[in-house]
């Protein structure tokens, strides 16, 4: 994820940390320093809290990724962010009882932690009145061992619920739909969700607006946001599965020689529709120019400098008979509009985000009951 920092490593998944997170504890910091005007000891303790709150969601994608792993998914990274963290995985596995295992592993996490936390919770006198909210406000922002462990019991308990309702994009969602996936087609079980989560959002939104608080609003955003992207990503995973870059890629797409001057990218890019090219040796595929790459190379070496000098090597070709819709994720990850479609070491052509966006129409009004040819959906360049 852009504009964060790595922190380690457990297991192969790296833990990054977004350059925003120091806010929450400066926002902690005020919140509790200025509670009953507790002043140092207050902020001391929002900072201790909040540190002790971000473990446990640490904690907590650990279990969604250690889950993930046992079946065999890969986990990019943990990102830690104000709002809480995001275990990115490579994918969602579309078995319904795995992905209920993966999503259930989270909550899961945090209600064992609440059995631990029982102890030095008992030991520091906090017991009575445990789950009180007045006595969890009179213990609030006070610097001692009691109040501390009181304060990151309710919070963990709370996180550990709160991520249970059933809305997308929290734990509660997922298992929704997995739950609705064993007997409901998976297609029709997320819009269910969607459904469902987007109807939470307006209530938690509506619930912040009329008193609750930002954070509920902001909760209330994102649940809405992260509902609508899941339904999103499963309609075009179910349409894109069956179809091969084979069937999308623009064969008439126009190559350049390592030795053209930069200056002929630029004449091509403004005399057709295409501003990405493959460079080749012949047939032969040695490097992409993007237009990204194009603009920096112009501004900073000018028209006249060799095509071979700025393009990018390190830069996979696919090839036709690969999933369309893992070559369209991959493209969308790297912020690619474009790769090169390569075959037994030949330049075959591009395939480009508008080719995808071509055949994923097509293929959304296709009738259902007729195959779609399995021919190149070519677009003019």
């Amino acid at each position: 994820m852009g504009g964060s920092l790595r922190l380690f490593s457990v297991r192969g998944i790296d833990v990054r940390m977004h350059i925003t997170f120091p806010l929450i504890l400066i926002w902690g910091a005020i919140q509790f320093g200025l509670l009953d005007e507790r002043g140092v000891p207050g902020a001391v303790f929002g900072i201790i809290v909040t540190l002790l709150l971000f473990a446990i969601v640490l904690l907590h994608e650990f279990g969604h990724s250690f889950a993930a792993l046992y079946y065999g998914v890969p986990v990019k990274n943990i990102v830690l962010l104000p709002i809480g963290g995001v275990a990115q995985l490579s994918r969602i596995p579309e078995e319904p009882r795995q992905e209920l295992v993966i999503a259930a592993a989270g909550p899961a996490v945090n209600f064992g932690l609440a059995l631990l936390l029982l102890v030095p919770v008992a030991l520091t006198g906090q017991l009575d009145g445990l789950l009180g909210f007045d006595a969890l406000l009179q213990s609030a922002g006070k610097l001692s061992g009691g109040a501390i462990f009181r304060y990151t019991f309710i919070s963990n308990l709370f996180l550990g619920v709160f991520n249970l309702l059933p809305a997308f994009p929290m734990d509660g969602g997922r298992v929704l739909r997995a739950l609705l996936a064993i007997r409901l087609p998976y297609v029709r079980a997320t819009r269910i969700a969607v459904s469902i989560g987007q109807s939470m959002a307006w209530l938690l939104g509506l619930w912040g607006f009329l008193g609750g608080g930002f954070f509920l609003i902001l909760v209330a955003f994102f649940v809405y946001i992260g509902a609508g992207q899941e339904g999103q990503l499963v309609e075009a995973r179910h349409i894109l599965r069956d179809l091969t870059v084979g069937q999308a890629y623009s064969r008439r797409a126009l190559s350049l020689s390592p030795t053209d001057p930069l200056q002929r990218a630029i004449d091509l890019t403004l005399s057709t529709f295409q501003s990405d090219f493959a460079v080749c040796d012949g047939q032969r595929l040695v490097g992409l120019l993007t237009y990204a790459r194009m603009v920096e190379a112009l501004n900073g070496q000018g028209p006249d400098v060799p095509v071979g000098q700025v393009m990018q090597t390190d830069i996979a070709p696919v090839g036709p008979r690969d999933e369309l819709f893992r070559v369209q994720q991959r493209m969308t990850e790297n912020k690619l509009a474009a790769l090169p479609v390569v075959e037994a070491g030949r330049f075959l052509g591009l395939i480009t985000n508008r080719d995808v966006g071509e055949l994923y129409s097509l293929a959304s009004s296709w009738p259902a009951e007729q195959p779609l040819p399995d021919v190149a959906a070519a677009s003019e360049v």
